[in-house]
């Protein structure tokens, strides 16, 4: 009897929870919303029609600035002198670094000494020559001579202009790479120099807004940070466009009088244009899909119809239409939830 106790209890206690859990799950069942896809769905809708608009343009951008160069020697040797520091204001031909020259002066003095002498014995030599005293040959080498010489003493007069690095245009260092007692060498970089007398806003264009902007026409652009207004004046239009068929265009606008405007400030430039634009204004909301696939459900027999549209303008929170949509077409703008290709609506308007 113990043994067959020990079988029933088992069981009875597997079975009671089968039990409750297949109630559980017809419990559960019976409380989760059914959506019935027959039924019509309530929506909001709009009539569309043709609009004329006025579009602003708006683009932003980052300000560069308009020359900017690192500066190395062109010859190598010891620092002896850094004349600068990071912020100082120069102007074009100051001296900024002074490298030693002590050894190429005495090579200088040598040679210059070396000239003299040459000159001297030339003077010697064409009398001699008049005498016959001595052959033409003589005079000839030592004319040849005097020419190396000369050379020699331009190549070093050379040398020792560029033992100094000048400031090849008016700026501001912007930064300052080396020391006093460092070794300096061509390709090293000794200091940053920016000019930011003018700085250039450079903005990324759509393919279709490019049109609006012409070389040396002058655009009004806001420096957000400061805040201020200023003018501008086109550069350059990109002939190269990105992945994102964007294309460069580059705006130089003069700084103020201190120069507030900074390289990696932002730049904001807008504009509208006399010609409006005719299309189909609709809210963004009512839009499905991607930017590259954009689609609206059209309302068509109490039916939700997908349609394919081509955006034209997105003009803060509406979407100007360009193809796609008709004259008193009926858009979902509200509930799209619950909507579905084929779906039966109830449109509210």
């Amino acid at each position: 009897m113990k043994k067959i106790l020990y079988i029933l209890i088992p069981l009875a206690l597997v079975g009671l929870m089968v039990a409750k859990l297949l109630t559980n799950k017809q419990i559960a069942e019976e409380r989760v919303y059914h959506y019935d896809r027959e039924q019509p769905v309530q929506v909001t809708a709009l009539q569309v029609s043709q609009t004329k608009i006025k579009p602003e343009y708006s683009f932003t951008g980052t300000f560069e600035p308009n020359r900017e160069s690192k500066l190395s020697a062109e010859i190598q040797g010891k620092v002896n002198l850094v004349l600068v520091e990071s912020g100082s204001t120069v102007r074009k031909g100051q001296v900024l670094v002074q490298l030693d020259d002590a050894l190429l002066k005495w090579q200088l003095k040598a040679a210059e000494v070396q000239v003299k002498g040459l000159e001297a014995d030339l003077k010697r030599f064409r009398i001699l020559v008049e005498n016959d005293a001595v052959q033409g040959i003589q005079l000839e080498k030592t004319e040849l001579a005097l020419e190396t010489a000369k050379v020699q003493v331009s190549t070093l007069k050379e040398q020792i202009s560029k033992s100094q690095i000048r400031a090849p245009f008016d700026g501001v260092v912007t930064a300052k790479l080396t020391e006093e007692g460092d070794f300096a060498a061509p390709g090293k970089p000794l200091l940053q120099l920016t000019d930011i007398a003018q700085v250039k806003l450079g903005i990324q264009v759509p393919e279709r807004d490019l049109q609006l902007f012409e070389l040396g026409k002058n655009y009004a652009v806001s420096i957000p940070s400061l805040p201020i207004e200023t003018t501008g004046k086109v550069h350059m239009i990109g002939s190269r466009g990105n992945p994102a068929n964007s294309f460069p265009v580059e705006i130089i606008v003069p700084n103020l009088s201190k120069q507030e405007i900074k390289a990696g400030m932002f730049g904001h430039l807008t504009l509208t244009t006399d010609t409006g634009i005719t299309g189909v204004l609709i809210p963004s909301t009512a839009i499905v899909g991607s930017d590259l696939k954009p689609q609206v459900y059209v309302v068509k027999d109490g039916k939700a119809r997908i349609q394919g549209i081509q955006i034209e303008k997105r003009i803060q929170d509406q979407v100007l239409v360009r193809t796609g949509l008709q004259e008193k077409d009926m858009i979902i703008i509200g509930g799209l939830i619950n909507v579905f290709e084929g779906a039966s609506v109830i449109t509210n308007l």
